[in-house]
């Protein structure tokens, strides 16, 4: 199949369900920001249940600024704050320390644009998973799609509404399962074996 799919940052499990299936990959590189989506945030499982790590972003003075003129404000020390936090929820994860050099990077390059960094992430996160990645990028946009299936609906994540298989979360005695968090949440606690999951999941 066919898909069309955000850019976001360390992208849900649902992001990667659709692209572990996919044939081809397309991303929406002509919208207009949205805020209160998961462009740039993304959900972990911390030791006090779910928790949302935030990218700050610089104002725009324009109504309409597409996403990939978004800036990253890098005045804030959110790249230290949010590796503390993946610290905090992942060390004693299966796979934390396998995996922790591969995506320490994100944390200590400084990014202008947040469409850059999301493209990163993925990059990092295919590559830790053993996934191929390639894709095309979209030159105009389109409110409808019909050569494609559409998930850009997923990267709001209160409209997603994806329900997955359990797998085994650090705090999951604490708290019960958490679905759908981000791809972090899976590559640490199951590593190589997070594809073969993927694949088995329908969306």
């Amino acid at each position: 199949m066919n898909i069309l799919l955000h850019p976001t940052y360390f992208p849900s499990i649902s992001h990667f369900v659709a692209m572990a299936k996919a044939d081809s990959i397309t991303f929406e590189m002509e919208d207009n920001f949205q805020k209160q989506t998961n462009r740039n945030r993304m959900y972990i499982y911390s030791p006090n249940g779910i928790q949302m790590l935030n990218i700050p972003l610089k104002h725009s003075k324009e109504t309409h600024q597409k996403f990939k003129d978004v800036r990253i404000e890098n005045d804030f020390n959110w790249q230290k704050n949010h590796f503390k936090s993946l610290e905090a929820a992942y060390r004693t994860s299966p796979f934390f320390e396998y995996f922790e050099d591969d995506i320490r990077p994100i944390f200590e390059k400084k990014h202008e644009f947040m469409m850059d960094l999301n493209f990163q992430t993925m990059e990092i996160v295919t590559e830790c998973l053993g996934m191929e990645f390639e894709y095309e990028k979209t030159l105009e946009y389109f409110h409808d799609v019909t050569n494609k299936i559409d998930y850009r609906t997923l990267t709001n994540g209160k409209k997603d509404p994806s329900l997955f298989e359990p797998y085994t979360q650090v705090f999951e005695e604490k708290h019960g399962y958490l679905n759908n968090l981000s791809i972090l949440d899976l590559l640490f606690n199951e590593g190589r074996y997070a594809v073969d999951y993927l694949k088995n999941q329908s969306l």
